[in-house]
């Protein structure tokens, strides 16, 4: 077993506990490993506004590096989230899309972006309240 890795340890009578979409494997994991990297997000966002090229994503993305921009980017498009096209120019010129997959996640994650508008005061009321109550 991997470092960090908790065994699941079975319920009386050997059932084990549904995870959380019952007892199938949803591909929850999956899908929160993707979005919950610091970059894939900020990626669909900006691809939502429409097709964009590496540098305009780049530029668009402040602090993204070159290396984690194409990371990202080909982790979107092996997961069928966004199409890359290359263009035969000199310089090869390639864009970026999401696909109808992609633009189906990016209403969640505006949808997201909505709540978090909605509740960052009240969050950080909640935080400071904690840490008044909780110190360190």
């Amino acid at each position: 077993m991997s470092v960090g890795h908790t065994a699941v340890t079975p319920q009386a009578g050997g059932a084990q506990a549904a995870g959380p979409c019952g007892d199938d494997d949803c591909g929850i994991r999956e899908v929160l490993d993707r979005i919950g990297d610091k970059w894939t997000v900020l990626v669909i966002v900006e691809l939502s506004k429409g097709v964009r090229r590496f540098r305009e994503l780049q530029r668009a993305i402040p602090g993204i590096s070159q290396r984690m921009l194409t990371l990202t980017t080909r982790r979107l498009c092996r997961d069928g989230l966004v199409e890359r096209t290359v263009y035969a120019t000199i310089p090869p010129q390639v864009d970026y899309r999401l696909t109808a997959m992609g633009r189906s996640l990016a209403t969640m994650v505006s949808g997201l972006a909505d709540w978090s508008r909605e509740h960052k005061d009240a969050i950080g009321e909640a935080r400071r309240h904690w840490d008044a109550v909780h110190p360190e």
